[in-house]
């Protein structure tokens, strides 16, 4: 197979993958994304593999594979928000700060609102309520139709007033 044709066939098991874990049927969406790695390594596959793991409760998993993503593609965003979600679940809050803010910071993401709203969850946990409500407002500035961001900043204003 020429390269062409291998990227082609690794984005094919990965849209596969992809169908299959939203169907919850994560067992096989791990062998599809594993599949698509063998063929054509890429950030997507890692970082959704990596989001597989964490459905079926296997964080650190989840997040060796978010660093194999970065490892990939440094400048993709979604891995560097992934492992700040996932250190969240483990209420490992301070680490997962810098991971937040280099998702701010990486050139190829599109869904900047969520680390702003993972930083807020950090803030808020850490009784922080100022930094929590401007990350939420700045989500929202992102992201207006953002309903949990939203959800949280009206709770959170509510608390102070």
């Amino acid at each position: 197979m020429d390269e062409e044709a291998t990227r082609k066939a690794a984005f094919e098991l990965f849209k596969e993958a992809y169908r299959h874990q939203m169907a919850g049927e994560l067992e096989e969406a791990l062998k599809l994304y594993t599949r698509s790695i063998e063929l054509h390594p890429t950030a997507e596959a890692h970082t959704f593999r990596g989001w597989t793991y964490s459905f079926l409760g296997r964080v650190d998993e989840a997040i060796q594979e978010c660093q194999r993503a970065i490892e990939v593609d440094p400048d993709f965003g979604n891995p560097y928000n992934d492992i700040g979600a996932y250190l969240i679940e483990q209420d490992r809050l301070d680490e997962a700060i810098p991971w937040l803010e280099k998702a701010l910071q990486a050139r190829r993401y599109e869904a900047r609102h969520f680390p702003h709203s993972n930083l807020a969850r950090v803030y808020e946990r850490k009784g922080d309520w100022h930094r929590a409500i401007a990350e939420y407002r700045q989500a929202l500035e992102i992201e207006p139709g953002y309903e949990h961001a939203a959800k949280a900043l009206s709770r959170l204003r509510g608390m102070l007033n």
